[in-house]
C-alpha cells in the first residue's frame, strides 16, 4: 500500500530472514558487535557502576527528548535533580520523567528477567505522566512537519494494536535462532515506531527499550549505550528509512542505519568513559597529595556519580555529620577540585571537569 494510505497493514514479526540477512548488513553486523563488545568491557573498568549509569543516563535523557523537540541545558537538568523545590520548566520536567522511565524499566527488567505489555504502558506513562494508556481513538496520523503531508497512518484499531503489542514483546523476549540480536534490535525499533500504540512519547518509549533489549540479551550490563546523539545528527535519515521501509518492505538500508548507530555511539561512548576513568584517577591523585585529611575514596566516587552535589548528598552517601560534610566540599572546592554556585537557597559543588567531558 502506499504510503498515505489511511489503513496501512502492519505485518507481524518476524519479517522473513533474507530480506534482513543481507551480506551489507551481516558486515555491518560484525562491526557494531566488535565495538559493542568493547564498550562493554571498557566499561567494567570503572570502579563504581554507578557513575558511568547517572552520567549517561542524564545524557541520552536529553538527547531522546530533543528528538522531540523538547529542549533543556545540562546545568538545568543538574540543578532540578539537585536542589529541593527548584522551579524547572515543562522540557526539564519531560527529560527528568524520561531518565524516570529508564531506571524504572532497567529495574522491571532486573527484577523479572523480561518485560510485558502492561510494563511498557507503565513506562509510557512514567514519561508522559498520564494514564492515557494504548490509544483507543482512531485519528492518528504521523505528519511531516514542514508540509503538514502525512507521512504515515499507523493501526487504528485498539485490537489490532494490542495484538501487533502482543507479537512486538513475544519477539522482544525471545531470542532468535541464529539472528543477531543486533539485527533483532533494528527490527523491534522499527515495528514499535510502526504501531505507534500511544498518543504521545512513542518515540521515546522505543529509545528505552532499545537499551533494555541490549541488556536483556547480555550485550551490556547496565544502561551505557544510547542512540539518540546518533539518531540528531541523522534524523532526517532516521524518519526518511522509517518511512521507507513502511512503505517498500526493503529492510536493508534502515537495518544498517541502526546498526551504524549501535557502532559509532558505542566507540564515542568507549571515549567518554576512558575520559572519565582518567579523570576519576587524576582526581584520586590530587585530592590525596593536596587534602589528605580529608581524603576517602567513596567521597570522591560520590562527585563522579552526583556530578552537583551538595551537603545533604555528602551526609546520606557517607554517613558523616553535616559540619563534616561541608567541610569536605569546602576542601575540595579549595583543590579545585569543585566549584560552588548558589542556587536559589542552597550552596551546589560542581565536578566541572567532569561536567565538560559529559557535554561533549
Amino acid at each position: 500500500m502506499g504510503q498515505n494510505a489511511p489503513f496501512y497493514h502492519l505485518e507481524k514479526l518476524p519479517p522473513k530472514r533474507e530480506v534482513v540477512e543481507t551480506i551489507a548488513v551481516l558486515r555491518q553486523t560484525n562491526r557494531a558487535a566488535t565495538a559493542l563488545a568493547e564498550l562493554k568491557g571498557v566499561a567494567g573498568t570503572i570502579p563504581n557502576q554507578s557513575i558511568l549509569i547517572n552520567a549517561i543516563v542524564l545524557q541520552e535523557a536529553r538527547g531522546s527528548s530533543e528528538i522531540e523537540n523538547i529542549v533543556t541545558t545540562q546545568d538545568e537538568l543538574y540543578k532540578a535533580l539537585t536542589v529541593n523545590k527548584l522551579t524547572v520548566t515543562p522540557a526539564t520536567k519531560e527529560v527528568i520523567n524520561y531518565r524516570t522511565a529508564l531506571f524504572h524499566g532497567f529495574n522491571l527488567l532486573e527484577n523479572q528477567g523480561f518485560i510485558r505489555v502492561n510494563d511498557i504502558v507503565g513506562i509510557q506513562q512514567e514519561l508522559i505522566d498520564n494514564t492515557a494508556g494504548i490509544r483507543s481513538t482512531p485519528g492518528t496520523v504521523l505528519k511531516n512537519d514542514k508540509t503538514g503531508e502525512v507521512v504515515y497512518t499507523p493501526p487504528q484499531d485498539k485490537q489490532e494494536i494490542l495484538d501487533l503489542l502482543s507479537n512486538f514483546i513475544h519477539h522482544f523476549n525471545q531470542n532468535e535462532p541464529d539472528l543477531s540480536p543486533l539485527i533483532s534490535l533494528a527490527i523491534l525499533h522499527y515495528q514499535f515506531e510502526s504501531i505507534h500504540p500511544f498518543y504521545d512519547g512513542n518515540g521515546r518509549t522505543a529509545r528505552i527499550l532499545n537499551i533494555l533489549y541490549l541488556i536483556l540479551n547480555k550485550l551490556i550490563d547496565t544502561p551505557i549505550l544510547y542512540l539518540s546523539d546518533y539518531i540528531i545528527k541523522h534524523k532526517a535519515d532516521y524518519y526518511r528509512l522509517l518511512n521507507q521501509t513502511n512503505r517498500t518492505g526493503d529492510w536493508e538500508e534502515w537495518i544498517i542505519f541502526m546498526l551504524k548507530a549501535v557502532e559509532i555511539t558505542s566507540l564515542q561512548t568507549i571515549e567518554k568513559i576512558n575520559k572519565i576513568r582518567q579523570l576519576l584517577e587524576q582526581t584520586i591523585v590530587k585530592v590525596r597529595l593536596h587534602s589528605p585529611k580529608i581524603y576517602k575514596k567513596e567521597l570522591v566516587e560520590l562527585l563522579f556519580e552526583l556530578p552537583y552535589s551538595k551537603i545533604e548528598f555528602v551526609v546520606n552517601h557517607l554517613k558523616v555529620e553535616r559540619k563534616a560534610a561541608s567541610r569536605y566540599l569546602k576542601e575540595m572546592e579549595r583543590t579545585g577540585v569543585l566549584e560552588s554556585q548558589k542556587v536559589g537557597r542552597e550552596i551546589v559543588y560542581i565536578n566541572k571537569e567532569l561536567v565538560e567531558i559529559l557535554k561533549r
